[in-house]
């Protein structure tokens, strides 16, 4: 199985044991002398089976991402942790740099006038460049995911 097939079914038995619960919340009580929709027995036994499936993905793709080079330097693992702080940072000096250039109109010069304390160009110009890294790293992890065996 290749990683992103892994990752993949990881992600459908996180949708699954959702929908599961909201079954089972509808099920968990009805009113007396009522059958329940659903065997709730039976839906606590899926969601057992989903979780311990669950729980081996997520073991064998962390082990697999420790183990695997990302680049002659880091692992998978090191390069997830790159594109996430990546995209936290272009994020926040994408916030940053909107704040900074809202306009504000003024309708008589009492008014207040606000001024931006930092370069909108140079803020614009780190958020582009954390765009282009964080679309480089994904690129990259992407193309590691289907090439790469799941340990």
């Amino acid at each position: 199985m290749k990683l992103a097939e892994a990752l993949a079914e990881g992600s459908d038995c996180q949708r699954r044991i959702e929908e599961l619960k909201k079954r089972m919340v509808r099920s968990a009580r009805v009113q007396e002398g009522e059958q329940p929709a659903e065997d709730s027995a039976e839906l606590l036994g899926e969601v057992e089976r989903t979780f311990t499936r669950l729980q081996e993905l997520v073991s064998s793709i962390n082990r697999t991402n420790a183990i695997t080079a990302f680049n002659g330097e880091s692992t998978i693992s090191d390069g997830i942790a790159h594109r996430d702080i990546t995209a936290k940072r272009r994020d926040f000096l994408s916030a940053i740099a909107e704040s900074a250039s809202t306009r504000q109109d003024r309708y008589s010069k009492s008014e207040v006038k606000f001024v931006p304390t930092l370069s909108i160009a140079d803020l614009q110009r780190k958020v582009d460049q954390s765009a282009k890294e964080f679309r480089e790293l994904d690129t990259r992890l992407q193309e590691l995911n289907w090439s790469t065996e799941l340990v």
